[in-house]
Protein backbone atom coordinates (compact mmCIF):
# COMPACT_ATOMS: atom_id res chain seq x y z
CA UNK A 1 0.00 0.00 0.00
CA UNK A 2 1.59 3.01 -1.53
CA UNK A 3 1.49 6.11 0.87
CA UNK A 4 -0.78 8.82 -0.11
CA UNK A 5 -0.48 12.77 0.30
CA UNK A 6 -2.74 14.66 2.51
CA UNK A 7 -2.94 18.03 3.67
CA UNK A 8 -4.64 19.36 6.22
CA UNK A 9 -6.38 22.67 5.87
CA UNK A 10 -7.69 25.20 8.64
CA UNK A 11 -9.50 28.87 7.98
CA UNK A 12 -9.97 29.85 11.57
CA UNK A 13 -10.17 28.41 15.22
CA UNK A 14 -10.26 31.66 17.05
CA UNK A 15 -6.45 32.32 17.76
CA UNK A 16 -5.56 28.79 18.42
CA UNK A 17 -2.42 26.52 16.72
CA UNK A 18 -5.08 23.94 15.58
CA UNK A 19 -5.96 20.79 17.49
CA UNK A 20 -8.03 19.60 15.00
CA UNK A 21 -5.23 19.47 12.22
CA UNK A 22 -2.22 18.15 15.02
CA UNK A 23 -4.53 15.64 16.17
CA UNK A 24 -5.15 13.81 12.62
CA UNK A 25 -1.88 14.03 11.44
CA UNK A 26 -0.57 11.94 14.25
CA UNK A 27 -3.08 9.31 13.18
CA UNK A 28 -2.18 9.28 9.73
CA UNK A 29 1.60 9.76 9.82
CA UNK A 30 1.24 6.99 11.89
CA UNK A 31 -0.59 5.15 9.27
CA UNK A 32 2.22 5.94 6.88
CA UNK A 33 0.80 8.89 4.99
CA UNK A 34 2.50 12.45 4.02
CA UNK A 35 0.72 14.84 5.71
CA UNK A 36 0.93 18.43 5.15
CA UNK A 37 -0.99 20.96 7.93
CA UNK A 38 -1.65 24.54 6.53
CA UNK A 39 -3.10 27.12 8.89
CA UNK A 40 -4.72 29.38 6.16
CA UNK A 41 -5.73 32.17 9.53
CA UNK A 42 -1.52 32.60 9.55
CA UNK A 43 -0.12 31.23 6.50
CA UNK A 44 -1.13 31.96 2.83
CA UNK A 45 -2.40 29.82 0.36
CA UNK A 46 0.82 28.30 -1.68
CA UNK A 47 -0.89 26.30 -4.33
CA UNK A 48 2.64 25.09 -5.53
CA UNK A 49 2.80 23.23 -2.69
CA UNK A 50 -0.54 21.79 -2.95
CA UNK A 51 0.56 20.29 -6.26
CA UNK A 52 0.06 16.42 -6.52
CA UNK A 53 -2.28 16.03 -3.21
CA UNK A 54 -4.14 12.84 -2.93
CA UNK A 55 -6.59 13.78 0.20
CA UNK A 56 -7.63 17.56 1.19
CA UNK A 57 -9.16 17.66 4.18
CA UNK A 58 -10.74 21.25 5.45
CA UNK A 59 -11.64 21.41 9.11
CA UNK A 60 -14.50 22.84 10.05
CA UNK A 61 -14.54 23.39 14.03
CA UNK A 62 -17.15 26.81 13.58
CA UNK A 63 -19.46 28.78 11.78
CA UNK A 64 -17.21 31.27 10.44
CA UNK A 65 -14.96 28.15 9.86
CA UNK A 66 -17.09 27.06 7.37
CA UNK A 67 -17.80 30.16 5.51
CA UNK A 68 -14.31 30.95 5.21
CA UNK A 69 -13.46 27.53 3.90
CA UNK A 70 -16.37 27.71 1.20
CA UNK A 71 -14.78 31.21 -0.22
CA UNK A 72 -11.09 30.05 -0.37
CA UNK A 73 -12.56 26.39 -1.76
CA UNK A 74 -12.28 27.44 -5.75
CA UNK A 75 -8.32 28.21 -5.27
CA UNK A 76 -7.61 25.09 -2.93
CA UNK A 77 -9.41 23.20 -6.17
CA UNK A 78 -7.67 24.73 -8.82
CA UNK A 79 -4.04 23.69 -6.78
CA UNK A 80 -5.30 20.50 -6.72
CA UNK A 81 -8.33 19.06 -8.98
CA UNK A 82 -8.19 15.75 -8.66
CA UNK A 83 -7.70 15.72 -4.60
CA UNK A 84 -10.87 13.62 -2.66
CA UNK A 85 -12.18 16.10 -0.84
CA UNK A 86 -13.28 16.02 2.77
CA UNK A 87 -14.68 18.22 5.16
CA UNK A 88 -14.22 16.82 9.30
CA UNK A 89 -15.44 18.59 12.22
CA UNK A 90 -18.01 19.78 14.67
CA UNK A 91 -19.79 21.85 11.44
CA UNK A 92 -19.22 19.26 8.73
CA UNK A 93 -22.50 17.48 9.68
CA UNK A 94 -24.24 19.92 10.42
CA UNK A 95 -24.16 21.63 6.40
CA UNK A 96 -23.38 18.40 5.00
CA UNK A 97 -25.89 18.90 1.76
CA UNK A 98 -24.12 22.33 1.48
CA UNK A 99 -20.66 20.66 1.53
CA UNK A 100 -21.12 18.11 -0.60
CA UNK A 101 -22.61 20.66 -3.07
CA UNK A 102 -19.58 22.33 -3.09
CA UNK A 103 -17.92 19.38 -4.04
CA UNK A 104 -17.04 17.34 -0.64
CA UNK A 105 -16.87 13.90 -0.95
CA UNK A 106 -16.60 12.88 2.70
CA UNK A 107 -18.11 14.21 5.60
CA UNK A 108 -17.18 13.51 9.17
CA UNK A 109 -18.34 14.97 12.34
CA UNK A 110 -17.64 14.40 15.59
CA UNK A 111 -14.86 11.70 16.81
CA UNK A 112 -13.32 12.86 13.47
CA UNK A 113 -10.15 10.94 13.72
CA UNK A 114 -10.79 6.98 12.82
CA UNK A 115 -13.18 8.59 10.18
CA UNK A 116 -10.35 10.35 8.08
CA UNK A 117 -8.07 7.40 9.16
CA UNK A 118 -10.24 4.86 7.66
CA UNK A 119 -10.93 7.02 4.58
CA UNK A 120 -7.20 7.03 3.90
CA UNK A 121 -6.75 3.84 3.81
CA UNK A 122 -9.41 3.81 1.65
CA UNK A 123 -8.06 5.67 -0.96
CA UNK A 124 -4.78 3.77 -0.29
CA UNK A 125 -6.78 0.86 -2.05
CA UNK A 126 -6.21 0.73 -5.27
CA UNK A 127 -9.26 2.04 -7.50
CA UNK A 128 -11.48 2.95 -4.62
CA UNK A 129 -14.18 4.91 -6.00
CA UNK A 130 -17.15 3.64 -4.11
CA UNK A 131 -19.48 5.90 -2.21
CA UNK A 132 -18.81 7.01 1.89
CA UNK A 133 -18.86 4.33 3.97
CA UNK A 134 -17.15 6.22 7.18
CA UNK A 135 -20.18 7.62 9.33
CA UNK A 136 -20.86 10.94 8.97
CA UNK A 137 -20.96 11.15 12.41
CA UNK A 138 -19.39 9.08 15.09
CA UNK A 139 -19.16 8.94 18.61
CA UNK A 140 -17.03 6.26 19.27
CA UNK A 141 -14.77 5.64 21.84
CA UNK A 142 -11.41 6.67 20.34
CA UNK A 143 -7.72 5.91 22.21
CA UNK A 144 -6.28 9.02 21.15
CA UNK A 145 -2.51 9.77 20.10
CA UNK A 146 -0.23 12.49 21.24
CA UNK A 147 -1.52 15.33 18.02
CA UNK A 148 1.42 16.25 16.04
CA UNK A 149 2.36 19.72 15.39
CA UNK A 150 5.05 19.51 13.52
CA UNK A 151 4.74 21.70 10.29
CA UNK A 152 2.32 23.98 12.06
CA UNK A 153 3.25 27.82 12.29
CA UNK A 154 4.64 28.38 15.86
CA UNK A 155 3.28 29.68 18.74
CA UNK A 156 4.00 33.43 18.20
CA UNK A 157 1.97 33.33 15.60
CA UNK A 158 -1.40 32.91 17.53
CA UNK A 159 -3.17 34.30 20.31
CA UNK A 160 -1.26 35.37 23.09
CA UNK A 161 -2.26 35.78 26.95
CA UNK A 162 -1.94 39.30 28.75
CA UNK A 163 -2.05 38.85 32.55
CA UNK A 164 -3.17 41.00 35.03
CA UNK A 165 0.12 42.64 35.33
CA UNK A 166 -0.43 43.56 31.63
CA UNK A 167 2.72 40.87 30.47
CA UNK A 168 2.15 39.29 27.11
CA UNK A 169 2.51 35.42 27.27
CA UNK A 170 2.96 32.82 24.60
CA UNK A 171 -0.37 30.36 24.98
CA UNK A 172 -0.96 27.23 23.87
CA UNK A 173 -4.25 25.40 23.05
CA UNK A 174 -5.06 21.64 23.90
CA UNK A 175 -8.42 19.70 23.95
CA UNK A 176 -9.24 17.18 27.17
CA UNK A 177 -12.63 16.18 26.10
CA UNK A 178 -15.64 16.94 23.36
CA UNK A 179 -19.09 16.79 23.40
CA UNK A 180 -21.33 17.79 26.37
CA UNK A 181 -23.67 16.74 28.31
CA UNK A 182 -25.88 19.25 28.43
CA UNK A 183 -28.74 19.87 25.65
CA UNK A 184 -28.50 24.00 25.25
CA UNK A 185 -31.24 24.67 22.66
CA UNK A 186 -28.85 27.37 20.75
CA UNK A 187 -25.50 25.27 21.24
CA UNK A 188 -24.11 24.00 17.91
CA UNK A 189 -22.31 20.95 19.80
CA UNK A 190 -25.71 19.30 20.71
CA UNK A 191 -26.84 18.66 17.01
CA UNK A 192 -23.89 16.33 17.00
CA UNK A 193 -22.90 15.01 20.02
CA UNK A 194 -26.84 14.82 21.81
CA UNK A 195 -25.69 15.16 25.34
CA UNK A 196 -22.63 12.95 25.20
CA UNK A 197 -19.16 13.90 25.61
CA UNK A 198 -15.62 11.91 24.99
CA UNK A 199 -12.21 12.53 27.16
CA UNK A 200 -8.94 12.75 25.70
CA UNK A 201 -6.94 10.18 27.92
CA UNK A 202 -4.90 12.39 30.48
CA UNK A 203 -1.76 11.34 29.42
CA UNK A 204 -2.16 12.43 25.75
CA UNK A 205 -3.49 16.00 27.05
CA UNK A 206 -0.37 16.24 29.60
CA UNK A 207 1.74 15.18 26.61
CA UNK A 208 0.54 17.62 24.12
CA UNK A 209 1.38 19.93 27.21
CA UNK A 210 4.38 19.22 27.82
CA UNK A 211 5.71 19.95 23.99
CA UNK A 212 3.63 23.09 23.86
CA UNK A 213 5.82 24.00 27.13
CA UNK A 214 8.83 23.08 25.18
CA UNK A 215 7.78 25.22 22.39
CA UNK A 216 7.42 28.45 24.78
CA UNK A 217 3.85 28.37 25.73
CA UNK A 218 3.16 29.84 29.02
CA UNK A 219 -0.45 29.91 29.12
CA UNK A 220 -2.64 26.79 28.17
CA UNK A 221 -6.17 26.77 27.25
CA UNK A 222 -8.11 23.90 28.06
CA UNK A 223 -10.81 24.21 24.56
CA UNK A 224 -13.20 21.68 26.04
CA UNK A 225 -16.86 22.77 25.07
CA UNK A 226 -17.65 22.13 29.67
CA UNK A 227 -13.96 21.09 31.27
CA UNK A 228 -16.33 19.67 34.02
CA UNK A 229 -18.79 17.41 31.95
CA UNK A 230 -15.88 15.20 33.49
CA UNK A 231 -15.22 16.82 36.99
CA UNK A 232 -13.28 13.89 38.06
CA UNK A 233 -11.24 13.69 34.82
CA UNK A 234 -10.66 17.56 34.70
CA UNK A 235 -9.49 17.55 38.46
CA UNK A 236 -6.70 14.93 38.07
CA UNK A 237 -5.69 16.53 34.61
CA UNK A 238 -5.21 19.93 36.71
CA UNK A 239 -3.38 18.24 39.70
CA UNK A 240 -0.90 16.37 36.92
CA UNK A 241 -0.83 19.39 35.09
CA UNK A 242 0.15 21.85 38.57
CA UNK A 243 2.56 19.32 39.44
CA UNK A 244 4.13 19.19 36.16
CA UNK A 245 4.41 23.04 35.18
CA UNK A 246 3.97 24.92 38.43
CA UNK A 247 4.75 28.09 36.47
CA UNK A 248 2.37 27.38 33.71
CA UNK A 249 -1.22 28.62 34.02
CA UNK A 250 -4.13 27.46 31.91
CA UNK A 251 -7.78 28.96 31.55
CA UNK A 252 -11.00 26.85 30.85
CA UNK A 253 -14.59 26.85 30.03
CA UNK A 254 -17.41 25.85 32.84
CA UNK A 255 -21.25 25.89 32.33
CA UNK A 256 -22.56 28.43 36.13
CA UNK A 257 -24.73 24.78 36.54
CA UNK A 258 -21.51 22.89 37.15
CA UNK A 259 -19.71 25.61 38.78
CA UNK A 260 -22.62 25.91 41.08
CA UNK A 261 -22.67 21.89 41.78
CA UNK A 262 -18.94 21.49 42.23
CA UNK A 263 -18.38 25.15 44.31
CA UNK A 264 -16.00 22.91 46.42
CA UNK A 265 -13.71 22.27 43.88
CA UNK A 266 -13.21 26.22 42.53
CA UNK A 267 -10.28 26.87 45.31
CA UNK A 268 -8.69 23.75 43.11
CA UNK A 269 -8.33 25.96 40.13
CA UNK A 270 -7.29 28.53 42.09
CA UNK A 271 -4.11 26.96 43.30
CA UNK A 272 -3.40 24.48 40.20
CA UNK A 273 -3.22 27.85 37.76
CA UNK A 274 -6.67 28.33 36.46
CA UNK A 275 -6.29 32.21 35.62
CA UNK A 276 -9.71 32.60 34.40
CA UNK A 277 -13.30 30.53 33.94
CA UNK A 278 -15.10 31.55 30.47
CA UNK A 279 -18.62 30.54 31.29
CA UNK A 280 -21.60 30.98 29.01
CA UNK A 281 -24.10 33.22 31.18
CA UNK A 282 -25.96 33.72 27.65
CA UNK A 283 -28.42 35.76 29.37
CA UNK A 284 -29.70 37.68 32.81
CA UNK A 285 -33.19 36.99 32.01
CA UNK A 286 -34.99 33.75 33.58
CA UNK A 287 -37.39 33.51 30.69
CA UNK A 288 -34.85 33.88 28.00
CA UNK A 289 -32.52 31.31 29.92
CA UNK A 290 -35.65 28.85 30.26
CA UNK A 291 -36.09 29.07 26.63
CA UNK A 292 -32.49 28.41 25.88
CA UNK A 293 -32.79 25.60 28.17
CA UNK A 294 -29.30 26.68 30.39
CA UNK A 295 -30.09 25.01 32.88
CA UNK A 296 -29.57 28.04 35.50
CA UNK A 297 -31.08 31.20 36.59
CA UNK A 298 -30.29 35.10 36.97
CA UNK A 299 -29.96 34.28 40.81
CA UNK A 300 -27.63 30.94 40.19
CA UNK A 301 -25.48 33.63 38.49
CA UNK A 302 -25.16 36.36 41.35
CA UNK A 303 -24.31 33.64 43.49
CA UNK A 304 -21.39 32.39 41.65
CA UNK A 305 -20.12 35.18 41.23
CA UNK A 306 -20.04 35.92 44.56
CA UNK A 307 -18.90 31.81 45.22
CA UNK A 308 -16.04 32.86 43.06
CA UNK A 309 -14.92 36.47 44.62
CA UNK A 310 -14.27 34.30 47.79
CA UNK A 311 -12.00 31.73 46.25
CA UNK A 312 -9.84 34.55 44.03
CA UNK A 313 -11.50 32.89 40.68
CA UNK A 314 -11.68 35.17 38.16
CA UNK A 315 -14.98 34.86 35.91
CA UNK A 316 -15.49 35.29 31.96
CA UNK A 317 -18.72 35.37 31.62
CA UNK A 318 -19.82 35.46 27.58
CA UNK A 319 -23.68 36.19 26.75
CA UNK A 320 -26.03 36.12 23.77
CA UNK A 321 -27.86 39.30 24.51
CA UNK A 322 -29.86 39.39 21.04
CA UNK A 323 -32.68 37.22 20.50
CA UNK A 324 -35.93 37.06 19.93
CA UNK A 325 -37.27 37.61 23.57
CA UNK A 326 -34.72 40.67 23.97
CA UNK A 327 -36.90 44.38 24.86
CA UNK A 328 -34.83 47.18 25.12
CA UNK A 329 -35.77 47.33 29.00
CA UNK A 330 -34.50 44.18 29.23
CA UNK A 331 -31.10 45.05 27.14
CA UNK A 332 -30.55 47.80 29.83
CA UNK A 333 -31.17 45.58 33.06
CA UNK A 334 -28.44 43.52 31.64
CA UNK A 335 -25.74 46.46 31.63
CA UNK A 336 -27.34 47.31 35.06
CA UNK A 337 -26.75 43.89 36.42
CA UNK A 338 -23.03 43.79 35.23
CA UNK A 339 -22.11 46.84 36.88
CA UNK A 340 -23.81 46.42 39.94
CA UNK A 341 -21.83 43.31 40.04
CA UNK A 342 -18.97 44.72 39.43
CA UNK A 343 -18.31 42.65 36.41
CA UNK A 344 -17.51 45.03 33.47
CA UNK A 345 -14.11 44.59 33.35
CA UNK A 346 -14.48 40.85 33.36
CA UNK A 347 -16.58 41.20 29.67
CA UNK A 348 -15.50 41.35 26.56
CA UNK A 349 -17.31 43.81 24.73
CA UNK A 350 -18.00 42.14 21.67
CA UNK A 351 -19.94 39.81 24.32
CA UNK A 352 -22.63 42.75 24.42
CA UNK A 353 -23.55 42.76 20.66
CA UNK A 354 -23.75 39.29 20.12
CA UNK A 355 -27.27 38.10 18.05
CA UNK A 356 -28.45 34.59 18.18
CA UNK A 357 -27.33 32.29 14.92
CA UNK A 358 -29.82 29.94 13.72
CA UNK A 359 -27.71 27.63 11.71
CA UNK A 360 -29.23 23.92 10.28
CA UNK A 361 -29.67 21.61 12.62
CA UNK A 362 -30.35 24.34 15.97
CA UNK A 363 -32.49 23.15 18.17
CA UNK A 364 -34.23 26.50 18.60
CA UNK A 365 -35.94 26.17 14.94
CA UNK A 366 -38.73 24.37 16.92
CA UNK A 367 -39.42 26.95 19.16
CA UNK A 368 -42.95 28.19 18.04
CA UNK A 369 -41.60 31.80 18.97
CA UNK A 370 -38.29 31.98 16.81
CA UNK A 371 -40.57 29.97 13.91
CA UNK A 372 -42.49 33.52 14.05
CA UNK A 373 -39.68 35.35 13.04
CA UNK A 374 -37.92 33.40 10.55
CA UNK A 375 -37.16 35.18 7.09
CA UNK A 376 -35.77 31.93 4.94
CA UNK A 377 -32.36 30.70 5.13
CA UNK A 378 -29.32 32.51 3.96
CA UNK A 379 -26.67 30.24 1.73
CA UNK A 380 -24.19 32.62 1.77
CA UNK A 381 -24.35 33.17 5.56
CA UNK A 382 -25.03 29.15 6.60
CA UNK A 383 -27.95 30.19 8.74
CA UNK A 384 -31.56 31.04 8.87
CA UNK A 385 -32.13 34.66 9.02
CA UNK A 386 -34.57 36.32 11.62
CA UNK A 387 -36.24 39.28 12.65
CA UNK A 388 -36.77 40.73 15.54
CA UNK A 389 -40.50 41.89 16.01
CA UNK A 390 -39.93 44.87 17.41
CA UNK A 391 -37.54 46.47 14.98
CA UNK A 392 -35.84 49.01 17.77
CA UNK A 393 -33.69 45.87 18.91
CA UNK A 394 -32.28 44.89 15.55
CA UNK A 395 -31.51 48.46 15.34
CA UNK A 396 -29.70 48.75 18.67
CA UNK A 397 -27.75 45.55 17.99
CA UNK A 398 -26.49 47.01 14.50
CA UNK A 399 -25.65 50.39 16.58
CA UNK A 400 -23.78 48.05 19.46
CA UNK A 401 -22.00 46.04 16.98
CA UNK A 402 -20.69 49.25 14.85
CA UNK A 403 -19.60 51.01 18.46
CA UNK A 404 -17.94 47.86 19.48
CA UNK A 405 -16.09 47.82 15.95
CA UNK A 406 -15.11 51.52 16.06
CA UNK A 407 -14.09 51.65 19.70
CA UNK A 408 -11.53 48.33 19.36
CA UNK A 409 -8.80 48.11 21.52
CA UNK A 410 -10.22 50.48 23.82
CA UNK A 411 -10.46 50.07 27.87
CA UNK A 412 -13.57 47.98 28.40
CA UNK A 413 -14.91 50.03 31.03
CA UNK A 414 -14.89 52.60 28.25
CA UNK A 415 -16.88 51.05 25.64
CA UNK A 416 -19.20 50.11 28.23
CA UNK A 417 -20.29 53.23 29.02
CA UNK A 418 -20.60 54.42 25.61
CA UNK A 419 -23.02 51.22 25.39
CA UNK A 420 -24.61 52.17 28.20
CA UNK A 421 -25.04 55.89 26.95
CA UNK A 422 -26.42 54.23 23.22
CA UNK A 423 -29.26 51.45 25.15
CA UNK A 424 -30.68 54.71 26.81
CA UNK A 425 -30.70 57.18 24.38
CA UNK A 426 -32.09 54.82 21.60
CA UNK A 427 -35.47 54.72 23.36
CA UNK A 428 -35.44 58.36 24.47
CA UNK A 429 -34.14 57.86 28.56
CA UNK A 430 -31.63 59.55 30.01
CA UNK A 431 -28.76 57.65 31.30
CA UNK A 432 -28.26 57.29 34.95
CA UNK A 433 -24.64 57.56 36.02
CA UNK A 434 -22.79 54.09 36.28
CA UNK A 435 -21.82 53.06 39.60
CA UNK A 436 -18.12 54.72 40.70
CA UNK A 437 -16.15 51.24 40.48
CA UNK A 438 -12.63 50.85 40.46
CA UNK A 439 -11.04 49.35 37.32
CA UNK A 440 -9.55 45.89 36.94
CA UNK A 441 -7.20 44.43 34.82
CA UNK A 442 -8.39 40.94 33.78
CA UNK A 443 -6.51 38.35 32.67
CA UNK A 444 -7.01 37.83 28.96
CA UNK A 445 -6.39 36.44 25.84
CA UNK A 446 -5.91 38.45 22.93
CA UNK A 447 -8.01 36.51 21.03
CA UNK A 448 -11.09 34.72 23.48
CA UNK A 449 -12.38 31.49 22.69
CA UNK A 450 -16.60 31.86 23.36
CA UNK A 451 -18.62 29.71 24.53
CA UNK A 452 -20.72 28.38 21.00
CA UNK A 453 -20.16 32.06 19.93
CA UNK A 454 -17.95 33.67 17.06
CA UNK A 455 -16.92 37.33 16.38
CA UNK A 456 -17.09 37.66 12.74
CA UNK A 457 -15.45 39.98 10.14
CA UNK A 458 -17.07 44.09 10.04
CA UNK A 459 -20.23 43.73 8.35
CA UNK A 460 -21.44 40.55 9.84
CA UNK A 461 -23.78 39.52 12.53
CA UNK A 462 -21.78 38.22 15.71
CA UNK A 463 -22.98 35.26 16.35
CA UNK A 464 -23.35 32.28 18.68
Amino acid sequence: MSALKVTLISTYDLGHQPFGLASPAAWLREAGAQVRCLDLAVQALDAAKLAGTDLLAVHLPMHTATRLAADVLPDIRRAAPDAHLCFFGLYAPMNEPFLRAIGGQTTLGGEFENGLLALYRRLCREGATEDQTEPVISLAKQRFRVPDREGLPGLSKYAYLTDAAERRRLAGHTEASRGCKHLCRHCPVVPVYDGRFRVVQREVVMADVRQQVAAGAEHITFGDPDFFNGVGHGLRLVEDFHTAFPDITYDVTIKVEHLLRHAEHLSTLVRTGCLFVTTAVESLDDTVLSHLHKGHTRADFSRLVAVARKVGLNLAPTFLPFTPWTTLPSYRALLAALADLRLIDCVVPVQLAIRLLLPEGSRLLGNVDVRGCLEGFDDAGLSHRWRHPDTSVDRLQALVQGLIQRESGQPRHQVFGAIWRLAHEIDGCPAPPLPDTPCVSMPRLSEPWYCCAEPLPAGDQMVP
